[in-house]
């Protein structure tokens, strides 16, 4: 049920949405004018993308690559890291079941090109 809602999306954005990923501005508290996910979306779906995306950096070099480059040259938090890879884990399923073609580093290569 959710390849089949996968490929009937027609952009990114729309799925970000669905799983709760796209930005928002917070308006209240303690990070206001922050801005941050939104959570608006299915949170089982947030939670299975978050352990994917974590087992992704344990095994697979390009994310762990792309792990090392934001905690290290970006300095970012890890676990904002882990929160940009997410989008990009959720973007590269879209696309997989969109186009019907399998993942491989040297299609990847040109993501690792663009972050450094």
């Amino acid at each position: 049920m959710l390849v089949s809602t996968i490929a009937t999306l027609t952009q990114n954005d729309s799925t970000l949405r669905k799983a709760g990923l796209n930005l928002a501005e917070s308006t209240l508290g303690k990070r206001k004018r922050q801005i941050v996910i939104s959570k608006r979306g299915d949170s089982t779906l947030r939670k299975y993308l978050f352990l994917a995306t974590i087992q992704l950096i344990g095994v697979n070099p390009v994310f762990r690559e792309l792990h090392e480059y934001n905690v290290k040259v970006k300095h970012m938090k890890k676990q904002r890291s882990v929160f940009k890879l997410l989008g990009k884990v959720a973007r590269i399923l879209i696309s997989i079941v969109q186009k019907g073609e399998a993942f491989t580093a040297e299609k990847a290569s040109h993501i690792i090109a663009q972050a450094a």
